[in-house]
């Protein structure tokens, strides 16, 4: 099979394709004249802008002079002559900033390209002066437009005033404030809280007052105190699902809710109707119902106001132990509130009653008569707070680390366990602080431990809380089980201990509570081996011990532990660079403890070996220990100098130097005028000795550096 093609067929479309390419070689042309035209009109535009009216530059070369044509508008209103179509461009052929037609736009008003301009107004893009001096203001091009900077109008343009502040003029002054009492919602909501206050209060003498002159029985007050709550409550979820009846319905619930609380307090107490634990049970229910439409209406008002009111007023309905339970149950039943929600003034509210009134609780039990049941009733009343206070604060921060008030209330239930162990005897209060410090310090230590961290996710600040109450707890541990003469001793090695860890972890936590310690067992060592103490041999004889020489050696641990911790504390400098303030600080109290702290070990150690002249020799011991300690100083310093670390080398020079004179000053003023026979020949032979040493290496140092400085000049110079 084949196929054949007609050739007129092929013939015509070859001549409709020819005539194509035509019309297109034809619209080239036209395109290219219309450019010459438009680059025309630009210059006149441009010669016709403000300042330069009656100019124009002059057409390019072979450029097509425009044909004036009739304006695109009609007259406007106002007596005006319209400008030529040569002298007012279209938008349909305004050309951009690379030359080319723009898009057709219209006017912001509303007009269309080329229509008809409103009475007194100019053409769109047209200026004032060249439409009759009406002042129409021409809107700026958004700052992306290709526009923006071919059109003189938009170029020659103020910039743009800033917006206008709100409640402000364009230049008139400041809105005035409204006065506070003039505010929405101010006054309803300071007669609310008065309104519950007094309701509340009326309650209070309802169930005490009442009771006391005999007015009604025992059992119309509590009913009508059980139905008036009821009441308000009911009518406080029935205001508040109306317009406007958040304020009214959260202080009619707030009042209901809170002086159910208070015929609870007052059924279990007063009456004696109910059990202390049921009661305690009841009044739990009571105040987590309140807690809990509290959170349903997401009002802290009224969980505060329910709070508040219950714990400001208990104290007033009765007087006794069983109150702090109440508090507590208060303290509470709000935890979970903490949990979820994020309110601070409901955590410190409930916490601040339960741990004053446990305070106060300490207080009497501690100046009153001596009742071990009494005792034991505010010791739980301070573990329970203490409980609620810290393992409450635990599982918030864990949900939400960045809480800040839920570790402020935890330090706040933690004082009163701190307080509590002062009501019992030596033995018991040792057992109670030890428990305490253990919990604490315990819960600090997770912040230190980094698999620990991650599984406890305690913050930081929570950590620091947890350390601080754990160290004082530690203390009255301390306090119980040292005399006066080891007292020191055990402050010493807590303090060694805790400058470890802040030396190993840079905890500034750890280094704070280090440097407490050590200041506190640096007191205890002077009250009992004091400079007259020392000095006298009588009373060293009488007061000093071995526990005094023990305490004495653990000081020397501990500078010795500061120092070491000191240098990973400071930041390393360059050779040459300045020495640290804080290192030299360090370095110089380090030297001057640590000269007493030689001195009162030695002369311990004299006094109680047993010797006829042990006072005499352990002081002339004291003097030969520090210019030995002056020389391995110097020597450090002179070895760190020739190897170029100018920072240690300047720390300890000046260290050997400062404890050699103080070596000079005690053996010529103390050990010549008390030490006699061989003991005195034998300290001025070895101190002699030392010095000689000293100076004879200080010398050779200084000479093998200055031998060095040559070598390196000379070979410097030219060969």
């Amino acid at each position: 099979m084949t196929t054949s093609i007609d050739p007129a067929l092929v013939a015509r479309l070859s001549g409709e394709f020819t005539s194509v390419a035509g019309d297109f070689t034809t619209l080239g042309g036209r395109l290219n004249s219309l450019g010459r035209d438009l680059e025309a009109l630009h210059r006149q535009m441009r010669g016709a802008a403000p300042g330069t009216a009656g100019t124009s530059a002059p057409a390019a070369p072979g450029a097509v002079a425009p044909k004036t044509a009739e304006p695109a508008a009609p007259p406007i209103a106002a007596p005006t002559t319209e400008p030529a179509a040569a002298q007012i461009p279209s938008p349909a052929t305004t050309p951009d900033a690379a030359g080319t037609p723009g898009a057709r736009g219209g006017d912001p008003a509303g007009i269309p390209a080329g229509g008809p301009a409103p009475a007194g107004h100019a053409p769109w893009g047209v200026p004032a002066a060249a439409a009759g001096q009406q002042h129409w203001p021409v809107p700026p091009p958004p700052p992306h437009s290709r526009y923006a900077g071919a059109y003189p109008i938009y170029r020659d343009r103020p910039p743009t005033p800033p917006p206008v502040p709100p409640g402000r003029g364009p230049a008139g002054p400041a809105a005035p404030r409204i006065p506070w009492w003039q505010r929405e919602g101010v006054i309803s909501r300071l007669l609310a809280v008065a309104g519950v206050a007094v309701t509340l209060i009326g309650v209070v003498m309802l169930l005490v007052l009442a009771a006391q002159a005999g007015i009604f029985g025992p059992v119309p007050r509590v009913v009508a105190g059980a139905a008036f709550s009821a009441a308000l409550v009911g009518a406080g979820v029935r205001v508040y699902r109306r317009t406007g009846g958040r304020v009214g319905g959260v202080a009619l619930a707030a009042t209901g809710f809170a002086g159910a609380y208070l015929d609870v307090v007052a059924t279990t107490t007063i009456y004696d109707w109910l059990h202390p634990v049921p009661g305690f049970a009841v009044a739990l229910g009571v105040a987590a119902a309140g807690v809990g439409l509290a959170m349903q209406w997401r009002s802290q008002t009224l969980a505060v106001l329910v709070v508040a009111g219950a714990a400001v007023l208990a104290p007033f309905v009765s007087t006794e132990l069983s109150v702090l339970a109440f508090l507590i149950v208060l303290q509470l039943a709000c935890v979970p509130v903490q949990y979820a929600y994020d309110w601070p003034y409901l955590h410190l509210v409930r916490t601040v009653p339960a741990v004053l009134a446990v305070q106060i609780a300490v207080v009497a039990a501690a100046i009153g008569t001596d009742d071990p049941g009494r005792n034991l009733l505010v010791l739980t009343a301070a573990v329970a707070v203490a409980v609620v206070g810290v393992g409450g604060t635990v599982v918030v921060v864990r949900h939400r680390a960045g809480d800040i008030v839920a570790t402020l209330t935890c330090a706040l239930a933690a004082t009163p366990l701190l307080a509590a162990p002062a009501l019992f005897d030596r033995p018991a209060a040792t057992a109670i602080s030890s428990g305490y410090a253990l919990v604490l310090l315990s819960l600090a230590a997770t912040a230190l431990l980094p698999k620990v961290r991650e599984i406890a996710r305690l913050p930081g600040h929570t950590a620091t809380v947890a350390a601080v109450a754990g160290s004082f707890a530690l203390l009255e541990t301390l306090w119980g089980v040292t005399t006066e003469a080891t007292l020191s001793l055990g402050l010493f090695l807590v303090a060694a201990c805790y400058l470890g860890i802040a030396g190993r972890t840079r905890n500034r936590v750890a280094v704070a509570a280090g440097a407490g310690y050590a200041a506190l067992g640096g007191l205890a060592l002077l009250a009992v081996a004091g400079p007259d103490t020392l000095s006298t041999a009588g009373i060293a004889v009488d007061e000093l011990s071995a526990g005094t020489a023990a305490s004495a050696i653990a000081g020397l641990g501990v500078i010795a532990v500061a120092l070491w911790g000191c240098g990973r504390f400071t930041a390393p400098r360059p050779p040459g660079g300045s020495t640290d303030s804080r290192a030299t600080l360090v370095w110089v109290g380090g030297s001057v403890a640590a000269l007493y702290l030689v001195t009162a070990t030695t002369v311990s150690l004299g006094v109680t070996s047993g010797i006829a002249d042990g006072f005499v020799v352990g002081h002339s011991i004291a003097t030969i220990v520090w210019m030995a300690g002056a020389l391995a100083a110097l020597l450090y310093g002179l070895r760190r100098l020739s190897g170029g670390t100018a920072t240690a080398a300047k720390v300890a020079l000046g260290s050997g130097l400062s404890v050699t004179a103080a070596a000079l000053a005690k053996l010529f003023l103390f050990d010549l005028a008390t030490l006699d026979g061989l003991v005195r020949v034998t300290a001025f032979l070895v101190v002699g000795v030392l010095l000689l040493i000293a100076g004879t290496r200080y010398a050779r140092a200084f000479a093998e550096s200055g031998a060095r400085r040559t070598d390196s000049g000379s070979s410097a110079g030219p060969h």
